[in-house]
């Protein structure tokens, strides 16, 4: 399959393959048609450290997403049901960008770009022939196809997937997605097939080729969040670097879901600390408990990270 807009005559590019022709505005799951539907361009400063360097990355937030997490930090935009965001016009998103390179960002990474593989090829292209080669960083919930993988391969430098459950019928409750467990670690299976276990480092120490799992703790969801890791562990080993992640917050979506309308308590977060330990992976990151109050976005802003 060639990466063109004629694939969304019938879009199977994502899990879901609800076979829409989003070029005639059919919207399947994700609800989004074949425009960029870019609904933020801006330098973040909240990834990992060998991601975000000294001068930040530069990060595209598509609008909507293929999984509706009903806790996502990003709700705003990502929310299938809200208005479809496109904040710019084609042309002044790869000037964005550009300037953005130029400014300093080292790195172009697409924020939930699992619904729009083509838009994100199409941009890295247009970039490209106009002289830039940042580093690309695929940001993803994991919910990925193999075989759209596969094609995106010589576009991707580093996959920054998030494994969120080890449960499938958790994966339904919170997130409204099927065969999520599977789904995940056959996706990630092929992203270190594709760029290996180990980070590949420039002079800088700045990630350049790599695979980097990340994974949100939820409140009352310890038991999920150790045996993610037991899954990472049994299917890739322990080499693999692992950004486990405290910044979870209740944000208004959840005000009804009790079981997660609360942060995570310090001694859970803790205990899933140890378990890592446990599992003795030996390189990545862990959150100080505080950073629930650190990043917040918020999408009317103009810079959404920014105060």
């Amino acid at each position: 399959m060639n990466l063109t807009y004629d694939n969304y005559l019938s879009c199977t590019m994502c899990p879901h393959n609800c076979r829409a022709n989003r070029l005639e505005g059919k919207l399947g799951f994700c609800r989004t048609d074949g425009h960029y539907n870019i609904a933020s361009i801006c330098a973040h400063f909240g990834e990992e450290p060998v991601i975000s360097g000294d001068n930040g990355i530069c990060n595209v937030f598509f609008s909507h997403c293929n999984m509706q997490c009903s806790y996502c930090q990003n709700y705003q935009i990502s929310n299938k049901f809200s208005k479809l965001i496109s904040s710019l016009r084609d042309e002044d998103v790869i000037k964005k960008i550009c300037d953005l390179l130029d400014s300093g960002c080292h790195a172009v990474g697409f924020v939930s770009p699992s619904h729009c593989i083509i838009q994100m090829v199409d941009i890295i292209k247009k970039i490209n022939n106009k002289g830039y080669k940042p580093t690309i960083v695929y940001n993803t919930n994991a919910y990925d196809k193999v075989e759209t993988l596969k094609m995106i391969e010589d576009y991707v430098d580093i996959y920054l997937p998030d494994f969120k459950y080890a449960n499938d019928n958790l994966a339904y409750t919170l997130s409204g997605v099927k065969n999520y467990v599977e789904t995940a670690l056959n996706a990630i299976g092929e992203m270190i097939h594709q760029k290996g276990t180990l980070l590949e480092l420039n002079e800088a120490e700045i990630a350049t080729k790599g695979v980097i799992i990340r994974h949100l703790v939820l409140p009352h969801c310890t038991s999920n969040s150790k045996k993610v890791l037991q899954l990472i562990a049994e299917n890739f080993g322990n080499k693999l670097p692992i950004s486990l992640m405290s910044q979870y917050y209740p944000n208004p979506q959840v005000k009804n879901i009790s079981e997660i309308n609360s942060f995570v308590e310090p001694k859970a977060y803790n205990e899933v600390v140890a378990y890592l330990d446990y599992l003795r992976f030996e390189n990545g990151w862990v959150q100080e408990i505080d950073s629930n109050h650190t990043y917040r976005p918020d999408f009317d802003r103009k810079h959404p990270f920014e105060s």
